[in-house]
């Protein structure tokens, strides 16, 4: 029985496409939806703050968070009727590692995740961030691929 549900959003086809099977899972089940957007932290922040006060670079974090929840309110929740048992949840960090801490800490039940299928050289060394996400989750993932990726059998 599902119960608690990780949407991971990037605003991407594949990631409207996953949104779609995470909320009717979340209410075919009565359960919790958790809206997860990570936003990825500035690489060597240190260097901003030659250029920017402290007070500055928070005003630029709350600003893309505003910016953000906007997007999630736009892309998301204005699909979702009456439906009230979510919770946003915006993350700092490296994506797939954030993906991970949400749901050992919200201790939810699937993970729902598109795929952006990038062809760069480090997603074919690294993986990608669903990949990734796949190896080290502590429950299943639901990983939904853009439509134009669909196999045909001849």
């Amino acid at each position: 029985m599902l119960k608690r549900i990780l949407f991971c959003c990037y605003f991407s086809e594949s990631s409207d496409r996953a949104f779609t099977y995470a909320f009717v899972l979340a209410k075919t089940f009565h359960a919790k939806l958790f809206i997860l957007h990570v936003i990825r932290d500035l690489v060597y922040p240190e260097q901003l703050l030659l250029y920017l006060p402290p007070t500055k670079l928070e005003e630029l974090k709350a600003s893309q968070k505003e910016e953000i929840s906007q997007e999630i309110s736009i892309h998301y929740l204005q699909k979702m009727d009456e439906f009230l048992d979510y919770k946003i949840l915006l993350r700092w960090g490296v994506d797939f590692r954030e993906i991970i801490l949400t749901a050992e800490k919200e201790s939810v039940d699937v993970i729902v995740i598109g795929t952006r299928r990038r062809k760069r050289m480090a997603d074919v060394v690294l993986g990608s961030t669903s990949e990734k996400v796949v190896k080290a989750s502590p429950c299943p993932v639901l990983i939904v691929k853009p439509l134009e990726e669909r196999f045909v059998i001849p």
